[in-house]
């Protein structure tokens, strides 16, 4: 854990905050890793995994940090489903897995399906 952190509860904690260290669940899984810039998406999620206090980094995220950790993010993705082409219609299953750990990892807002 870095020296420099917080402990924030869930109600405190804001997107774009990073987190100080690796997140783990109740059951001691890692959910995300160390230096994970928050998303509104990744926040919604926490109470779901019995996640009520996080460890934030002081550190304000500079624009050029977040950016930086956007294209590891794509490029982690991009690796992962090196063998899916995601315009194909053959896999749908692994392009559905895709848009979802995209749309996660990058802070993609769910739209409420009826409104």
């Amino acid at each position: 854990m870095t020296g420099n952190y917080q402990q924030l509860t869930l109600a405190e904690v804001r997107p774009g905050m990073v987190l100080s260290d690796v997140l783990l669940d109740v059951q001691g899984n890692v959910l995300l890793p160390q230096g994970t810039v928050l998303t509104d998406a990744m926040l919604a999620l926490m109470p779901r995994h019995g996640i009520a206090v996080l460890p934030i980094a002081r550190d304000e995220v500079t624009p050029e940090a977040a950016a930086a950790a956007l294209a590891h993010h794509e490029a982690r993705i991009a690796h992962l489903f090196r063998k899916n082409d995601p315009d194909s219609g053959s896999d749908w299953a692994t392009a559905t897995l895709r848009r979802f750990v995209t749309d996660f990892r990058l802070g993609v807002e769910e739209t409420p399906e009826h409104e």
